[in-house]
């Protein structure tokens, strides 16, 4: 029987997109504590069922695919500009595919403005109103307020009027930014992305017997399955060949599993899963929800083709690291020489290199080194690095790397930093290698 809490979270993706949700309505209707209501309220924004907006409340939003994720809601561009609605309040959960800046003649702007995008204008009361008919929702910055017949159109037409203190330009940096965020978010690879469904894996109850081990085993080839509880489904061991030695086959594996096994939720990223899998040497993993319910399940396989696939993508939005690594060169020559260029945004207050850039740029150099002996990508297992010398923006750098040790799953790298043939830093790290 699904728990309170999950009842609720189901309750709220019953409701219909647009409808205002309470702590105190939701615990009344499913007669629950405030404080149950409210921690259920807290995951279904997490899940991206719902959004809090200050002086709104909380609405059901339209769950957004993972592939369209750099597309926002009104509700969610609320938020970032720290805006007040102030008319259209129950369109806040559409989404919206452009935003338009109102720095033209009403006529050129309308040519630009169609429906799902948002205007952003200032105090333009015919901008507001022809954007509204257009299908257009409104952003108004510089804190000012809208008329009360553009603020009735919009309850009218369920399209949101926001207004926001930011000027037009600090508006448009603030949603590019936020997009921008998203785009490195879709770039990460979760378990949800590639697990095998429930209704396509293969488990076991605690009440199984050996003998029913070993018909699944013959079904599939496969010699490790969860074993979950037979009324909840809540994982309670995992029953391998090993755990079966020399038992006999009328023997329940409740008694012959392995408890409380390692388990991953579809939110952990694909990295963190391989190297669980990688450092404990296990080839399936069970993916549970919060209450510990078998969601599915990932392979080893399943994994390592997901950080190939990782490997071949576009990237969209840019990360510390990978504006690190776009300075990072490394000569054609047999002497695979290593250069780094020290700019401006890569220093601390006192203009030298950051102690985080540095340890990138070393964490990084290894990695380049490890792929010229084997096609891995790498995990720092540990790390010690010594800060000789300051270095100051602008300076030009000289990486070298030492392989000391490789082997199929760790290798160990000695990195040396110069700056004009001096010694400024240096690094010893051992690293996990995760295979392809």
């Amino acid at each position: 029987m699904a728990t309170k809490h999950e009842q609720i979270l189901q309750h709220i993706e019953s409701l219909p997109v647009g409808n205002k949700i309470s702590v105190r309505q939701v615990a009344k209707h499913m007669a629950v504590s405030e404080g149950t209501a409210y921690r259920a309220i807290k995951e279904a924004e997490n899940k991206g069922l719902v959004s809090t907006i200050e002086r709104v409340g909380t609405i059901r939003i339209e769950k957004k695919v993972r592939e369209n994720i750099e597309r926002l809601t009104y509700a969610e561009v609320v938020n970032i500009v720290d805006g007040h609605v102030v008319g259209g309040r129950t369109g806040l959960h559409k989404t919206l595919n452009k935003f338009v800046i109102g720095a033209m003649k009403l006529e050129a702007m309308m040519r630009y403005t169609e429906a799902g995008n948002l205007l952003i204008v200032g105090n333009r009361t015919k901008a507001h109103e022809y954007a509204l008919n257009a299908g257009a929702a409104v952003l108004i910055t510089g804190g000012f307020d809208a008329d009360d017949s553009v603020k009735k159109l919009a309850d009218d037409l369920e399209l949101p009027v926001i207004s926001t203190s930011y000027d037009t330009f600090t508006v448009a940096a603030m949603i590019n930014r936020a997009i921008y965020d998203q785009m490195i978010k879709k770039e990460i690879v979760l378990v949800d992305d590639i697990l095998i469904p429930l209704e396509r894996s293969y488990y076991l109850t605690s009440k199984s017997s050996i003998r029913q081990w070993e018909e699944m085993n013959k079904e599939t080839q496969h010699s490790r399955f969860p074993v979950v509880d037979a009324t909840t489904l809540k994982v309670t061991g995992m029953v391998t060949a090993k755990d079966i030695l020399g038992r006999s086959k009328d023997e329940v594996l409740e008694k012959v599993m392995t408890k409380y096994p390692l388990t991953v939720n579809a939110k952990t990223s694909v990295a963190s899963a391989a190297h669980i899998m990688i450092w404990e040497g296990i080839e399936l993993l069970p993916v549970v929800n919060e209450s510990h319910q078998l969601q599915g399940v990932i392979s080893r396989q399943d994994v390592l083709k997901a950080m190939q696939m990782i490997q071949r993508q576009p990237q969209m939005g840019e990360t510390i690291d990978d504006l690190i690594l776009k300075e990072l060169q490394v000569e054609k020559t047999e002497s695979k020489r290593q250069t780094f260029q020290v700019t401006p945004q890569m220093t601390n207050h006192l203009g030298a290199i950051s102690y985080g850039v540095f340890t990138t740029l070393v964490t990084e150099s290894a990695n380049q080194l490890l792929k010229e002996y084997k096609r891995s990508d790498l995990v720092v297992e540990n790390i010690t690095i010594y800060f000789i010398k300051p270095v100051q923006m602008e300076s030009e750098l000289e990486i070298v790397p030492k392989l000391l040790d490789v082997g199929r799953k760790f290798g160990k790298v000695d990195v040396e930093v110069f700056s004009e043939n001096v010694l400024v830093g240096k690094a010893m790290m051992m690293c996990q290698l995760l295979e392809k």
